[in-house]
């Protein structure tokens, strides 16, 4: 069986009959295995998993990339239609995670965490395995582990926070996690949002598998909530890696993905629902 990765759930659709929604889930088949990598929020996981044809019942493992509602609400469905399974994540998924937003004509923090606690999610079935460093989960299968943050321009948004000690701070984004294909064409690099930095993730990679062709990026690049001089450099540090297939979506932007599309004119695609690389 060749490997094949099929966008399940994200912000926009270009097909008839299935559902966009602020969120992700990418369904990823291997010779060995079939992992979802996230869940999106809840609303669609199902309903375009049974139009794309991709078999909730056939996946071997659950891989989270961050502990967002939009990467994560899509769990309880999962489960009802699964039954337990496995769940590869960093511990902080579990943390209550806040976003400074306008509400009332002010910034206040709102809650964007994963929905249920942890107690309710095991009882449904949720197997966590949770896993901190690089790590092989299934064969050519790897998840990033944390992500050293090595790059000056890469910043984070500070809209993002946690609770420490009753007080606000930014959140650290330990669990960042991408997963990484060692495809026969090379590298496929699926990320969640990239809070960790896209350059930053990529030099991870790049370090850890000792290669440096790198077949396909695919997901959020959260580029759409960066300042211009982070766009800028990361345009200009992308263009120092190989990259054959540029697919980006979710919160990458509407203005960055269309600079993306003009400085990578024969690697750039975007990546909505039902999209699909196969190797």
């Amino acid at each position: 069986m060749a490997w094949r990765i099929t966008v399940v759930c994200e912000n926009s659709v270009v097909r008839p009959g299935v559902l966009g929604e602020h969120g992700l889930s990418v369904f990823v088949e291997t010779p060995d295995k079939v992992i979802l990598f996230d869940t999106g929020q809840g609303f669609a996981l199902v309903h375009n998993s049974l139009r794309l044809r991709t078999d909730l019942k056939r996946v071997d493992l659950v891989v989270f990339s961050h502990g967002h509602y939009d990467h994560t609400g899509g769990l309880l469905d999962f489960l009802g239609v699964h039954g337990p399974c496995r769940i590869v994540a960093h511990p902080d998924i579990l943390t209550e995670r806040f976003r400074f937003m306008p509400v009332g004509g002010e910034e206040r923090p709102v809650s964007i965490g994963i929905p249920w606690p942890e107690s309710y999610v095991r009882s449904r079935g949720a197997r966590f395995d949770w896993v901190t460093d690089w790590s092989e989960v299934a064969p050519g299968v790897f998840v990033t582990g944390e992500v050293p943050r090595k790059t000056d321009f890469e910043t984070g948004d500070p809209k993002f926070a946690v609770k420490k000690d009753n007080n606000f701070v930014p959140d650290p984004f330990k669990d960042d996690y991408s997963l990484v294909l060692d495809t026969p064409k090379g590298l496929i690099v699926i990320l969640g949002c990239a809070h960790a930095g896209i350059i930053n993730i990529l030099n991870h990679v790049t370090d850890r598998t000792g290669k440096d062709k790198i077949y396909a990026v695919l997901g959020g690049t959260h580029l759409g909530f960066s300042s211009k001089e982070q766009l800028d450099a990361t345009v200009e540090a992308l263009k120092s890696f190989s990259i054959e297939k540029l697919a980006v979506s979710h919160c990458t932007g509407q203005k960055p993905a269309a600079r993306l599309a003009c400085e990578f004119p024969n690697a750039f695609d975007f990546a909505p629902v039902g999209y699909q690389i196969e190797v």
